[in-house]
């Protein structure tokens, strides 16, 4: 059991870390807000990143948020910045501020693209120039890698995408849920269809159980998992986003009705993850940190 307590309150709101597919809660009936809205402290300066809390945070960060900001080119990072509280970020006062990869932006093992996650105090994201996962260890400060399926498409050759754009570098996109850390993918030999792998903890972090999708990434424009879950996106308007499409991993029944519909709050959405710790889904837009509450049945 993992408890994060809610200083507003002084009660616990606690879950369990459970195998995908024994998650107690059931489907996802909706999406309501935005609940939070914010420029943080670089309005309108970068773009792409993703930002987040822990679902496994160490002792005493509990209430913590953690943000990437793609600083190169939109493309690139090389820094994890860390505020202590919500309010913190909105504000933007960072406290204790960056904890860097490398001095270098690009090199070796830093930040390419805006799908990014945090979890046990290590951050999840596609290495630099590499078809591999990159897992950084905050207090050790240590960099461990997993190379992905051969085919895997990387270098902006496997974006999401909508009928006017596609995001670049969006090849890899990293997700936490209740029972840990999955990467979402796609191969040449999966002709663009989405793939999804649980990620083994460790360091560094191995390859578990992988799924094959029949919906094309191209057609999608982010993905997030929840309870064992993976739902996917799609552009409607500049407005209006929507979640239509779910593939559970435990019964491998693919819908692509779901319909639940999102309001927007800029036009694109660069990154989106969902945050068990208090089921909320936190999407980067258009340099503005953005979150949601998730309802389920």
């Amino acid at each position: 059991m993992h408890c994060i307590q809610k200083s507003s309150s002084r009660k616990n709101n606690c879950y369990t870390l459970l195998p995908s597919g024994t998650c107690p809660r059931s489907r996802l009936l909706n999406v309501t807000g935005p609940r939070v809205y914010t420029a943080g402290e670089y309005p309108g300066s970068y773009a792409y990143g993703a930002w987040g809390r822990d679902p496994r945070p160490e002792e005493g960060k509990e209430s913590w948020y953690w943000l990437v900001m793609l600083t190169s080119s939109n493309i690139y990072a090389h820094y994890v910045r860390l505020y202590s509280s919500l309010s913190s970020l909105i504000i933007g006062v960072s406290v204790p501020g960056n904890v860097q990869i490398h001095s270098s932006n690009p090199t070796t093992n830093t930040i390419q693209g805006p799908n990014n996650v945090l979890y046990g105090g290590a951050l999840y994201y596609n290495c630099y120039n590499q078809d591999y996962v990159c897992r950084f260890n905050l207090t050790t400060k240590s960099v461990t890698t997993l190379q992905l399926p051969k085919g895997t498409r990387y270098n902006s050759k496997g974006n999401f995408c909508h009928l006017e754009e596609c995001y670049p570098y969006t090849d890899l996109d990293l997700a936490t849920d209740e029972s840990g850390v999955w990467v979402v993918y796609t191969t040449t030999q999966d002709f663009g269809n989405l793939v999804l792998s649980k990620l083994e903890e460790g360091e560094p972090p191995v390859l578990g159980k992988t799924w094959r999708t029949s919906v094309y990434k191209r057609a999608v424009t982010n993905t997030f998992m929840a309870c064992g879950v993976l739902y996917a996106t799609r552009y409607i308007n500049r407005e209006v986003e929507e979640i239509f499409y779910s593939f559970n991993t435990v019964t491998g029944q693919e819908r692509f009705n779901i319909g639940i519909f999102m309001n927007k709050m800029s036009t694109n959405i660069q990154s989106l993850n969902y945050s068990p710790v208090d089921q909320m889904l936190h999407a980067y837009c258009d340099s503005n940190m953005v979150s949601y509450k998730v309802l389920f049945g």
